[in-house]
């Protein structure tokens, strides 16, 4: 049986939905245990605005769309690692998105995300009109200062911070809505 672009990325995002609980469950049983507090995913099944779009791929290179949404979903829960560039040694916003462009894309990026913003690509400025495989940019009034992958259905895989892993949420989440700039489009 072979399935659409839209149902497999369904199919891939609900298990990575079951991921992404055991492993927020995982970390909320860890900061019961700790005096530390670790940033709880903000991805909430189906809660964000944006989960009932139909997921989008750009027309000439699903292959490729679908390739770096695998590879992003298959990192969901490697560690964060300041400067990290590998699943074995961890990864920080931007070796975590050059890694995937890397491998599943043929596309070596910067390792900087302010730098990744500055590349050529289509520029996309409302999160309704991201497609999967697209870069999303976040800052504020010091430029910008994270990365991540949009996988679609309003969610993104990035590795937002010192002591957690890469992981899945929502885009539009209290955090990232506020603090969402653009998207850029390298695959056409």
């Amino acid at each position: 049986m072979r399935l659409t672009f839209a149902e497999a990325t369904d199919r891939r995002l609900a298990i990575c939905a079951c991921r992404t609980l055991l492993v927020g469950s995982v970390l909320l049983l860890a900061a019961c245990a700790s005096n530390s507090r670790r940033p709880e995913p903000t991805y909430k099944d189906s809660r964000s605005s944006l989960a009932n779009l139909p997921a989008r791929a750009p027309a000439g290179a699903t292959g490729t769309a679908n390739d770096v949404l695998f590879r992003a979903i298959a990192l969901v829960g490697t560690p964060y690692r300041w400067g990290g560039n590998t699943p074995d040694g961890g990864f920080d916003c931007s070796g975590l998105v050059d890694y995937i462009y890397r491998n599943a894309a043929g596309l070596a990026l910067p390792h900087s995300s302010r730098e990744m913003s500055q590349m050529s690509g289509s520029r996309v400025r409302a999160m309704t009109d991201l497609i999967s495989g697209d870069l999303v940019f976040f800052g504020g009034s010091g430029g910008i200062s994270h990365v991540g992958v949009y996988v679609g259905k309003g969610r993104f895989v990035h590795a937002p911070n010192s002591g957690g892993t890469v992981r899945l949420d929502d885009i539009d989440g209290p955090y990232w809505r506020d603090h969402f700039e653009f998207g850029k489009r390298l695959l056409d």
